[in-house]
């Protein structure tokens, strides 16, 4: 016989098992989110420079290939992070809301999320950062000019301080920890420090336009201070005057007393 007549046989295959449901392949939008989060805790860990993309692909679960599928790559994945944070930052930083606000909000994201203000930190040893943006000292500006800021006072300086201000706590825990005798995360910790960068930032107000709005607890204690200060000066006014008016009525009654007493002169006797 010949090959021909006989055939070899294909061997037989074994039938393809279908994927367990955590084997399936993850959709487009989750896979951007998972590498979004797991490059958030690299580059705030490590810095742009120390990050790997192998690593941030096992953080994420993920090929280290989907980075440049959906991305573009590294640098991709980081403006990324810049794009998410000016889209968190926009749900919140609008213009009718008052600076005090404004800054408390800033303070509560970067404590809710620490890793935004430790890329941030990285991005500045670095050289990296992208810096304040341009409508951020203008809305600053628009500010000073309807009174929430002091005629005297620089914006630039003062954006600088409020920077400062809200990552302190973060850059600086241990200090924080020191001072506070709290964890810089601790719900009491965030009560005062937010109170008192408050009250901070509505002294920058320019007071000769009445654009400091006190709280209404502030606003009470101010008024009861007044409000007894007050009374005690009428008091003291009340009884030095009433002092002044019994001398005087005591020094004329000696006066007309002693009057009364003197006998008259002797008249002439008429002739």
């Amino acid at each position: 016989m010949t090959d021909q007549q006989h055939p070899e046989k294909a061997p037989k295959r074994n039938p393809r098992r279908a994927p367990a449901p955590d084997e399936r392949r993850l959709d487009p939008e989750r896979t951007r989110r998972l590498l979004v989060e797991a490059a958030i805790d690299e580059f705030a860990a490590k810095g742009y420079a120390g990050a790997r993309v192998q690593d941030i692909a096992d953080r994420a679960g993920v090929n280290k290939q989907l980075i440049a599928y959906h991305f573009g790559g590294k640098e991709g994945l980081y403006q990324e992070l810049d794009r998410q944070w000016l889209a968190r930052e926009a749900t919140f930083a609008t213009p009718d809301v008052p600076l005090d606000e404004l800054v408390a909000r800033y303070l509560h994201m970067a404590l809710d999320d620490p890793r935004f203000v430790r890329l941030a930190l990285w991005q500045s040893l670095t050289g990296s950062a992208a810096g304040a943006q341009p409508e951020d000292l203008s809305d600053l500006q628009r500010r000073q000019n309807e009174g929430e800021l002091g005629a005297e006072l620089d914006p630039a300086a003062v954006m600088l301080m409020l920077y400062a201000l809200v990552m302190a706590p973060l850059a600086l825990p241990q200090t924080a920890r020191q001072l506070f005798g709290l964890e810089p995360d601790s719900p009491e910790f965030r009560r005062r420090y937010t109170e008192q960068l408050r009250r901070l930032v509505r002294r920058l107000a320019d007071r000769t336009r009445g654009a400091e709005a006190p709280t209404g607890s502030e606003s009470g204690e101010r008024a009861g201070a007044a409000g007894s200060e007050s009374g005690e000066r009428t008091g003291a006014a009340g009884s030095e005057s009433g002092e002044r008016t019994g001398a005087e009525g005591s020094e004329n009654a000696e006066r007309t007393g002693s009057g009364g007493a003197e006998p008259e002169a002797p008249r002439p006797p008429s002739r």
